[in-house]
């Protein structure tokens, strides 16, 4: 498969003028007006529906003085293109380029400095859309927030939903609790805020590098230039000096005041549910850094195909390697859009009896979200829910193959976890026992072949 990116391309303008002329049947325009007020999710949760994904593209968004381009990560094809790879071997692909950390490359301008606003800003002119009807207001799904350690300069990429709170603030949720949030605690150990810029709108694999799994104190941006291929062109921010993608769309930058409390939420979030669980965090905004001619970059939320598989791919890819170290036995690993986050199955030939149970419970210690694991054997498709099903009506007896853990810490916006954000977790062996009475019907290939041969032409 060739790969689409450009070797030395970094902004992503530049990515979808090529992606449009490779693949333009993957390519959704739309030039007739749409509501900035749900039109463009109601578009791709109408095509996802109909089984379709492609990257929707709307010229013409009321309200909204630019293009949008969404749904880009709805699709695995379209993302194993970025590495040149097929779909299968998409995860070997991520982890070997995600490890070639490339420091970045500190340029004195790029096109994010087309024009620069310090001081007396207004966010009332920030491209804003509403993606459900139940969400508080129009919410900046593609925010990702860049903070620096103080002493060693190491920075954190993440993704927060954000919405504007007055012309010059924006309330956002740290409810990961992951390493800003960390960041965030020394800020206020120390008595200070917390210099934050946010990047709306940059390269698809920029994009990717900041929903990957690192050690505290590995520099997201540093693993961008690995998945580029390059190190990251970066520029400095002008009021704190944080390095941002030259090639960004439009960057805020600002503080956040780790003792500032505002309202935020509902949003639609991955579960599917409109979350008002939220650390109802306030970003001041100090400059806006823009192109001339921007493009918005919209994440589509909810349980979308592109919001789960943003976070997912980083995540798979760690898991089937860690499995696959650890247990050779193990062939598969899927984390389904019907489980969001919360489900994975696993194929494994087991070696002895009572190895599906150490896989499962191998990938319930690891991964924070998953509540349900399922295992099944190598003849499974697991990216298919309903042949993992079917081995799971098939193979499966819930006196004996059940597993269940309590009182471990889940997501925060599981919607069924408790209060504290504590939950229980399961594995279900829907692997064939070794007293399995059952030969699974086939049809030969001669067969197959000859009904290829007479549906090829109808």
């Amino acid at each position: 498969m060739p790969e689409i990116t450009a070797p030395c391309e970094q902004d992503f303008q530049s990515f979808l003028a090529r992606y449009r002329a490779s693949c333009p049947k993957d390519v959704l325009v739309v030039d007739e007006p749409v509501s900035s007020d749900q039109d463009i999710t109601a578009v791709v949760a109408t095509l996802a529906r109909q089984g379709r994904h492609p990257l929707a593209y709307f010229e013409r968004v009321e309200g909204i003085a630019m293009p949008v381009a969404t749904n880009v990560f709805a699709s695995r094809e379209r993302i194993a293109r970025l590495f040149g790879v097929e779909v299968a071997g998409l995860h070997q692909a991520y982890q070997e380029r995600s490890r070639n950390l490339l420091v970045p490359r500190v340029q004195a301008c790029g096109p994010v400095c087309d024009m620069v606003q310090e001081g007396d800003v207004d966010l009332r002119t920030l491209p804003l859309i509403k993606h459900f009807e139940t969400d508080r207001a129009p919410y900046i799904t593609n925010a990702i927030l860049i903070a620096e350690h103080p002493d060693t300069g190491a920075g954190n990429m993440s993704y927060h939903r954000s919405m504007l709170h007055s012309p010059t603030e924006i309330a956002t949720s740290l409810h990961s609790r992951g390493d800003l949030w960390r960041l965030l605690q020394l800020a206020a150990e120390r008595g200070r805020p917390m210099p934050v810029a946010m990047v709306i709108g940059a390269h698809p694999l920029f994009m990717l590098a900041a929903s990957a799994r690192v050690p505290f104190g590995c520099d997201e941006r540093h693993v961008a230039g690995g998945l580029l291929g390059a190190p990251l062109d970066v520029v400095r921010t002008p009021q704190h000096g944080i390095a941002v993608p030259a090639s960004a769309e439009i960057v805020l930058e600002g503080v956040i005041d780790p003792s500032a409390r505002v309202e935020e939420g509902p949003f639609g979030e991955f579960t599917g549910y409109s979350s008002d669980r939220s650390t109802n965090n306030l970003l001041r905004v100090e400059s806006i850094m823009r192109r001339r001619s921007p493009v918005l970059v919209d994440v589509v939320g909810g349980n979308s195909a592109e919001h789960l598989n943003l976070a997912r791919i980083p995540r798979e890819a760690e898991m089937v390697e860690k499995l696959k170290a650890r247990f050779p036995s193990v062939t598969a690993l899927h984390y389904p859009n019907s489980g969001t986050h919360f489900h994975a199955y696993v194929a494994l030939k087991q070696m002895r009896p009572g190895e599906a149970r150490q896989v499962m419970l191998g990938l319930l210690g690891w991964d924070p979200y998953l509540k349900t694991v399922i295992a099944v054997d190598p003849d499974v498709d697991v990216t298919r829910d309903e042949d993992v099903l079917w081995a799971l009506a098939t193979h499966f007896q819930p006196h004996r193959d059940v597993l269940i853990i309590d009182g471990l810490p889940g997501s925060a916006l599981d919607p069924s976890a408790s209060g504290v954000g504590t939950t229980s977790r399961m594995g279900l062996d829907a692997t064939r026992s070794g007293d399995f009475h059952g030969v699974r019907a086939q049809i030969s290939e001669r067969a197959l072949q000859r009904a290829r041969e007479i549906l090829r032409s109808r």
